[in-house]
């Protein structure tokens, strides 16, 4: 029995390593890289620190907790969290201004690295498209290869929706962002990065999926990524090997 016990353990072993070998192959040899944005490319959730900016931080953060971890469909929880924030235009504004988002470290070398290397980056983000324009600026990162949500102001500014009509709005959006980019751009292998539940559902179509926990560990993307890194570092010590 123990020996059995030992030969099953061993070929799982075998097959999780073999699975993390080949993921950095792909990783090494991607046509295309897609972050994810918020507790990835920046080190906090924007919708979190959006709703702090609107005094009602604690309710949002629940529900946002409750959407990376999977646990109710993501539309359900970006339009639950929205109807507690019922933002302004000026609100965005002045929060992209007074609290810009923090690059995490070593994305900025990483993205250097990839361009070097002529490898497409996306960002494909379940967040807002206003503040993830304001990364991709300081990233280098053309604006059309940004996929986000929008928000609607009505012609006063106040809150009006968000834009239904976004992939990324939906659960499972992520993925048809990448199916639509192998085919629009001729990829074959692409590769996604990200924190969350989202993030993980995207492959397959994505080639290979690495977890991040560099901002916030997610046990359940933890358990079932074949790599899981801690630190962009990680990553840029993998392509030194080319």
């Amino acid at each position: 029995m123990l020996e059995a016990l030992f030969l099953l353990h061993g070929r799982y072993y075998h097959r999780m390593m073999s699975t993390l070998s080949q993921t950095k192959e792909l990783f090494r040899n991607a046509d295309a890289v897609c972050f994810d944005v918020d507790s990835t490319v920046i080190k906090e959730e924007g919708i979190d620190e959006l709703a702090k900016f609107c005094g009602v931080g604690d309710a949002v953060t629940e529900m946002t907790r409750k959407a990376m971890g999977g646990s109710v469909t993501f539309k359900t929880a970006l339009t639950e969290r929205l109807s507690i924030i019922r933002c302004s235009r000026e609100q965005v504004n002045k929060l992209i201004t007074d609290h810009p988002p923090q690059l995490t470290p070593g994305i900025r070398e990483l993205v250097e690295r990839l361009h070097e290397r002529h490898i497409k980056v996306f960002l494909i983000s379940g967040g807002f498209r206003c503040i993830v324009e304001h990364v991709a600026t300081q990233l280098n990162i053309p604006l059309d290869h940004i996929y986000a949500n929008r928000l609607k102001f009505y012609f006063n500014g106040e809150y009006a929706g968000f834009d239904e009509t976004q992939p990324t709005a939906e659960s499972g959006g992520k993925g048809k962002v990448i199916s639509m980019l192998k085919e629009q751009y001729g990829l074959k292998t692409v590769v996604m990065i990200g924190d969350g539940a989202t993030d993980l559902e995207a492959c397959p179509p994505a080639s290979a999926f690495i977890g991040f926990g560099g901002n916030v560990v997610r046990q359940q993307v933890k358990e079932r990524s074949s790599w899981y890194v801690t630190s962009f570092r990680e990553l840029i010590k993998e392509l030194e090997k080319i």
